[in-house]
C-alpha cells in the first residue's frame, strides 16, 4: 500500500509539474532581458531616431489614412517606399497582385521588396516584412508607419554589407481588415509567390508596431492573466512572439538582439490560440509551412490609440525605435550566418 502511495504522489506531482514545465519551456530566452544603457544616449541613435521620426511623419502625416477605401493613398505609399529603397542604392521591386473578393476586387495590390543577394547560402532567404497600411479612420503612425521606418532603417545598413543568407525586406499592402487572413492580405499573397517560386525561406520577422513605450506602472497588459506573472507591467520593452514550433528561432534572433543591451526585450514561444499570437503577417508564412515571428510593442496591449485617430507621430519613442533597430542588426545577423 504504501508503494502504490508513493507511486500515485508521484504521478501527480508529474501532472502537476507539466504546465510549469510548459510555460518555462515558452519563456525561457537567452541573455539578459534588462538594458544596459548609459545616461547619455550615442549619436548614433540620435541620426537614427531622427530618420525615423521623419520617416513615420512622410507616411502617416504626409500621406496619412492608407487604404483602399482612400483613392491613390496606397500608390502613393508605394511609390514613396520605393523611393526611399532606391535612395538607399536599391533598384526595388514591386509584387503586384489582383484582389480576389469583396468590394475592391479586379483591383491591384502592390508588395514593394528590396533584397541583399547571400555570398555562402544565397539560396536560403530571410524577409524582413511590415504591412504599410492602415485601418480606416487612422494615420497609423505606430500601426505601422513605424514597422516600415524600422524596415528602411535596416535595408539601409545592409544595402552593401550582405551576409551569407539572402536578406529581403518587402513592405506588404493589406494586412487590416477586411483583408486580414483571407487570400488577398498581401502576405498571404507573397508567401504564394514564395512557394511557386520553390523559394527556401529559412526565417521571416514582421514587425508591426514598434513605437509606442511607456514606463508608467501597468502600462502593460496581456491577452491572458497568467502571462502577466512572468512579464513586466511596465510598457517599457520590444516583444517577440512565436508559436512553439518556432521558439528555437526566437531564441537565435533574441540572443543577437540582447548583444546590442540597449533597450529590454522579452519573448515568448506559445500555442497559437492565445489571443494576438497570429495577429500580424508572420501568421501568412506559418500558413506557407515557413518559421516566422512578430516584433511588436504588444499593440492593443499597450498603445491607447492602438486603431484610433490619435495614433500619430508625435506620440512615439524614436529613441527607443533607433535601438531596437539596432538590435534587431544583430537579430537579423545572427539569422543570416547560421
Amino acid at each position: 500500500m504504501r508503494r502504490r502511495g508513493l507511486v500515485m504522489a508521484l504521478v501527480l506531482a508529474s501532472v502537476a509539474a507539466a504546465p510549469l514545465a510548459a510555460v518555462l519551456w515558452s519563456t525561457w530566452m537567452p541573455g539578459s532581458p534588462e538594458a544596459r544603457v548609459g545616461p547619455v544616449p550615442e549619436p548614433r541613435e540620435w541620426l537614427l531616431a531622427r530618420q525615423l521620426h521623419s520617416d513615420v511623419s512622410a507616411l502617416a502625416d504626409g500621406i496619412g489614412e492608407r487604404n483602399m477605401r482612400i483613392p491613390g493613398s496606397m500608390e502613393a505609399s508605394v511609390g514613396w517606399i520605393a523611393g526611399r529603397l532606391a535612395g538607399e542604392g536599391y533598384v526595388p521591386e514591386r509584387h503586384s497582385y489582383r484582389i480576389r473578393g469583396g468590394r475592391f476586387a479586379g483591383a491591384e495590390a502592390h508588395n514593394v521588396i528590396a533584397e541583399v543577394p547571400g555570398t555562402g547560402r544565397a539560396d536560403e532567404i530571410v524577409v524582413l516584412g511590415a504591412h504599410y497600411d492602415t485601418v480606416p479612420g487612422s494615420p497609423g503612425a505606430n500601426d505601422n508607419a513605424s514597422g516600415v521606418a524600422v524596415l528602411l532603417a535596416l535595408a539601409a545598413k545592409f544595402q552593401d554589407r550582405p551576409q551569407a543568407r539572402t536578406l529581403r525586406f518587402v513592405a506588404f499592402a493589406n494586412e487590416e481588415h477586411p483583408f486580414f487572413r483571407t487570400r488577398d492580405m498581401g502576405s498571404q499573397a507573397y508567401v504564394r509567390a514564395l512557394q511557386e517560386a520553390g523559394d527556401d525561406v529559412r526565417a521571416a520577422i514582421s514587425l508591426d508596431g514598434v513605437g509606442y513605450f511607456s514606463d508608467e506602472p501597468g502600462s502593460q497588459h496581456y491577452p491572458l492573466a497568467p502571462i502577466a506573472w512572468f512579464y513586466p507591467e511596465r510598457g517599457d520593452f520590444i516583444g517577440f512572439i512565436t508559436r512553439s514550433r518556432d521558439a528555437p528561432l526566437v531564441r537565435q534572433a533574441i540572443d543577437g538582439f540582447r548583444r546590442s543591451g540597449r533597450i529590454p526585450s522579452h519573448g515568448t514561444a506559445l500555442p497559437e490560440w492565445v489571443p494576438g499570437v497570429t495577429r500580424s503577417d508572420h501568421r501568412s508564412f506559418w500558413d506557407g509551412d515557413f518559421p516566422a515571428f512578430l516584433v511588436t510593442d504588444t499593440l492593443p496591449f499597450r498603445d491607447p490609440q492602438y486603431h484610433r485617430p490619435g495614433d500619430t507621430p508625435g506620440r512615439l519613442d524614436y529613441l527607443a525605435m533607433a535601438r531596437v533597430t539596432l538590435g534587431l542588426e544583430r537579430s537579423l545577423k545572427a539569422l543570416a550566418n547560421p
